[in-house]
């Protein structure tokens, strides 16, 4: 977490507080954003509403706050409400790190396509992908995984070959059966062939941050269906590409 982030400290310790960065700073900032891009916002009543609800919460719960509060303050209409908060996502994130630091504003908008989303499959999972190419869209796309299993399994294929390493990326760590800080994803648990064969189109990669993310699925399945992970392990280890070694050897560690 950056130090010169003073969206990120506690102003009455003076430490770096994760909690702190989705209070009413982040309300303002969020408020500034969708104004400029949607003249209706009640920018005023929305950041007030956020500084008397984020009281006393957690960082979670914060994140569900923002989202819950797009859900009133933007148009009733949940695809015109995307179609705002798309339009304030701003330049991709061209770096492997600061999804999290740079772009962790957008966390709440990731939030607002899980909850509210579900329904709408093509024009939610498009936004999961932009949204994940400046901060990450992992958590969000776990619940259409779940309702939609075959679609998304499709789309995380298509992502797995993309040129875009997020998107990449997100072909693996939104798949993962044990993501940390989410829900476990079990619906492959007794049968990861589908999940594995994306694992395989990635197993080569030359992005780090494409193959620790799918080093860490690797490790995950060592844990809930370790058959299927060592008979994976096998096959790769046979393989003289470095990247996959790198992949096999941070999976087992």
């Amino acid at each position: 977490m950056s130090t010169t982030n003073n969206n990120f400290l506690n102003p009455e310790t003076g430490k770096i507080s994760i909690t702190e960065a989705y209070g009413v700073n982040l309300a303002s900032l969020l408020a500034g954003k969708i104004s400029a891009v949607y003249k209706p916002f009640d920018s005023i009543a929305f950041v007030q509403a956020a500084g008397n609800a984020v009281i006393g919460k957690k960082y979670t719960e914060r994140v569900e706050i923002l989202a819950d509060l797009f859900r009133r303050y933007l148009p009733n209409s949940y695809l015109e409400a995307l179609t705002v908060l798309l339009q304030i996502l701003g330049p991709e994130n061209k770096a492997e790190t600061g999804m999290f630091r740079d772009f962790y504003w957008l966390m709440p908008v990731g939030k607002f396509i899980e909850e509210y989303g579900l329904d709408h499959f093509p024009q939610s999972i498009a936004a999961i992908g932009e949204l994940t190419k400046r901060n990450t869209g992992e958590y969000a796309i776990r619940v259409y995984a779940r309702k939609y299993p075959e679609e998304t399994l499709a789309i995380c294929q298509e992502w797995a070959q993309s040129p875009n390493f997020h998107l990449r990326r997100l072909a693996s760590e939104g798949l993962r059966p044990k993501l940390p800080w989410a829900t476990k994803l079990d619906i492959w648990n007794q049968n990861p062939e589908p999940v594995l064969a994306i694992l395989e189109l990635l197993k080569t990669d030359e992005i780090k941050f494409v193959k620790k993310s799918v080093a860490n699925h690797l490790r995950d399945w060592l844990k809930v269906n370790p058959q299927a992970a060592e008979t994976v392990i096998k096959t790769w280890s046979k393989s003289k590409n470095p990247n996959t070694q790198w992949i096999l050897k941070h999976a087992q560690r």
